[in-house]
């Protein structure tokens, strides 16, 4: 595809260099979050964490017949027969509750925290005793 000079302005290009944080989508951004969250953890619990895999998707599904006053979650544990388990970390329910990148930060913190807690049958606190 040919990139047009329209009005003699020159070559159009990206705005912002890709190195920039201006350049990063929510979604990247977002998941830089939850890669923060997990390596903290990882380091505290690695050998537990070792057959975790952690994921990120937009929304949560919603149930064919569901009740629709349910809230909204901001995360789901799976696991699996085999020993595997699967912490999936929705981004718009925690966007939607936030204000600032701040806030968003600790919410993500907290929800991992939460899940990985659920996964070892610990309370919250002795998952992360530092936040």
């Amino acid at each position: 595809m040919r990139r047009r000079d329209r009005r003699g302005r020159g070559i159009r290009g990206p705005l912002v260099p890709s190195d920039l944080p201006v350049s990063r989508s929510r979604a990247q951004a977002f998941d830089d979050l939850v890669l923060d969250a997990v390596e903290r953890l990882e380091r505290l619990w690695a050998r537990e964490l070792a057959n975790v895999d952690f994921l990120v998707e937009d929304v949560p599904p919603i149930p064919f017949r569901g009740d629709l006053s349910e809230t909204i979650p901001f995360s789901r544990l799976e696991t699996d027969p085999e020993g595997r388990a699967r912490i999936i970390v929705y981004r718009r329910p925690v966007e939607m509750r936030t204000k600032d990148p701040e806030e968003m930060a600790l919410l993500v913190h907290e929800t991992v925290v939460e899940e990985v807690a659920n996964l070892l049958g610990v309370e919250p606190e002795s998952v992360d005793p530092e936040n």
